[in-house]
């Protein structure tokens, strides 16, 4: 076998590794990225349980508040 050929094979068995390793880091990165977007999505749901009960307590605080209301307007 040719020196050029063996030089070539090197060559192009090291361009395959960088690029082998350059996507095993994107692999791990983009792991650690559905992590964190799990996390937010916790964290979001959260927040939106916490808030869906205030259309209910706004009613009543409205219907508590129509005496002031009334007053106000008799001013």
């Amino acid at each position: 076998m040719p020196a050029a050929a063996i030089v070539t094979l090197v060559i192009a068995t090291l361009i395959i590794a960088a690029a082998a390793l350059g996507l095993i880091r994107v692999i791990g990165h983009l792991m650690a990225t559905l992590k964190t977007l799990r996390a937010l999505t916790g964290g979001v749901e959260v927040v939106a349980e916490k808030t869906s009960t205030v259309p209910a307590v706004v009613g009543s605080v409205n219907a508590s508040l129509k005496p002031v209301s009334d007053f106000a307007e008799s001013i």
